[in-house]
């Protein structure tokens, strides 16, 4: 199904349903479309949220982030924003799909809603799209254009991640490690407390992925982590996703992921 507008509706024959963290969130995608994979699983596993805490994510898709951080950290609360109002209804039925309470707006990043609006969150967090469509060729299905390219700079998603959070909230983004320097010029704007925690698929290769964190009011040094590297071996194994044992517990186990990689 290649879809005519962002508004159109998934039926159930349209989607496949989806185990993550080891089955313990099962998640409706479209078989043609934006699916995701393990970066936002990545991201939500890296946020430090507690019971009793205010999330908000910023372009939620199918609300696979979210609802993978509901599924590890119990009695949290969770807020959505999503511009496409197909996935922003898969979002909620993907959220019943799992018994998780999760409030999603369909709405854009540049009107966001009075009820979010009224509120500040402990931890506002996003995946931004990973490419600049000066430098890139679009997507033809516009639900995986709008998750991977959008129009909407990086400057804005900090810009309004930073304007929800609390005092001492954190503010917490998964991006392409080429488009690092772009992100924290943004961050440095609007945030203190900068941690850099990159990804490579093996090692000795280079980063392809960065886990970024910055506080509301922090004023601590920079930090540079050492990269985590996602899998053994030096080359791959197409028996297996050969994870290292870190990522294996957060993708398969629903385990948190700790800057610095550590257990």
């Amino acid at each position: 199904m290649k879809l005519k507008c962002p508004t159109d509706r998934f039926g159930e024959d349209d989607l496949s349903v989806d185990d993550f963290l080891g089955g313990l969130v099962k998640i409706g995608q479209p078989l043609k479309g934006y699916r995701a994979g393990v970066d936002p699983v990545l991201l939500a596993a890296s946020i430090p949220a507690k019971a009793g805490e205010s999330v908000l994510e910023l372009g939620c898709g199918g609300g696979v982030a979210s609802l993978c951080l509901g599924a590890r950290v119990s009695g949290l609360s969770l807020t959505g924003v999503e511009v496409q109002a197909g996935y922003a209804d898969l979002a909620r039925r993907n959220a019943d799909r799992n018994g998780l309470e999760f409030k999603v707006h369909s709405s854009d990043l540049n009107d966001l809603p009075s009820e979010v609006l009224s509120q500040r969150f402990d931890h506002v967090f996003a995946n931004p799209p990973y490419y600049n469509r000066a430098h890139s060729v679009p997507a033809q299905n516009i639900g995986r254009e709008t998750g991977l390219g959008g129009d909407t700079p990086l400057s804005k998603w900090v810009g309004v991640a930073s304007k929800r959070l609390a005092p001492k909230g954190q503010a917490h983004f998964v991006q392409r490690a080429d488009r690092l320097a772009e992100l924290l010029s943004a961050v440095y704007a609007h945030l203190g407390s900068i941690e850099v925690q990159p990804l490579c698929a093996r090692r000795g290769r280079a980063a392809h992925l960065v886990l970024v964190r910055a506080n509301k009011t922090g004023r601590a040094d920079f930090r540079l982590h050492a990269p985590i590297v996602l899998h053994v071996g030096a080359t791959h194994d197409e028996s297996t996703k050969n994870y290292n044992d870190i990522i294996e517990a957060v993708l398969r186990r629903g385990a948190g992921l700790n800057f610095g990689g550590t257990a």
